[in-house]
């Protein structure tokens, strides 16, 4: 087989290949920069925390929860829905606790999650739906669990998560994002996880990409030798009738 035949087959079929995925890569690299980045990451969709005085008069002391709770490493004082809280460190995980009283709240049960989300929630929508997942869904999966969801009224099905064992913002996810994940599964072409961006599939059609560029230049370079080539015979055949 002729060496020129050959690369001109392999730059056709390889190209065709990349093309198809040059595509998606186009596609959704055009989506990925369209929409600004904090949309995506849904900030609109949670109020700014504002800063308030506290009183710290008739709280429980965090020495009194280091006696009490079992594996106490630590406890941080914050406030959830105007109340003072405990979020305890232990060695079980974090627990959450009223910071008045010492009664330990989590976990959360349904009614207390969905008031938490209310509060965080920036936009006017009511709550849709919430549950109580056990096991992580794909836009959340590298999230702990048990964790609450609560979805709202909205464009873009904004969805709250909330930790049932400190009260706290984990998540905030809503269909622009959703859309992000799944265009960004075709760009870095992981279509478990999502996750690895150096995965084998996209390192096979990197060196593809490399073998179409690299037989469409020398094809280039072969078109213009053979140019030459013609040309000189040509040429001589010129000289020959002038003569």
């Amino acid at each position: 087989m002729r060496l020129p035949f050959l690369a001109r087959t392999t730059h056709k079929w390889l190209g065709l290949v990349v093309a198809i995925q040059a595509v998606f890569w186009t596609l959704s690299g055009v989506y990925m920069t369209a929409i600004h980045i904090d949309v995506i990451h849904g900030d609109r969709l949670v109020k700014a925390a504002a800063p308030r005085a506290l009183d710290l008069g008739g709280l429980v002391e965090p020495a009194h929860l280091a006696h009490t709770v079992p594996g106490f490493r630590g406890a941080k004082l914050e406030v959830q829905l105007g109340q003072p809280v405990y979020v305890v460190q232990t060695d079980d995980g974090p627990e959450l606790f009223d910071a008045r009283s010492g009664a330990k709240l989590s976990p959360l049960g349904e009614s207390a999650a969905r008031a938490r989300a209310r509060a965080l929630f920036a936009e006017n929508g009511a709550i849709v739906k919430s549950e109580l997942l056990t096991k992580a869904p794909l836009e959340i999966q590298t999230r702990p669990t048990p964790i609450w969801r609560v979805e709202f009224e909205g464009a873009w099905h904004p969805t709250l998560y909330i930790s049932p064992r400190t009260g706290e913002l984990v998540s905030k996810r809503s269909d622009l994002w959703r859309t992000f994940d799944f265009v960004w599964m075709f760009h870095i072409m992981d279509y478990d996880d999502r996750q690895d961006v150096n995965n084998i599939l996209i390192r096979i059609f990197t060196w593809m990409g490399v073998a179409t560029a690299a037989t469409g230049g020398w094809l280039l370079l072969y078109s213009f030798r053979r140019k030459r080539r013609v040309g000189k015979p040509a040429a001589k055949a010129a000289a020959k009738v002038g003569a």
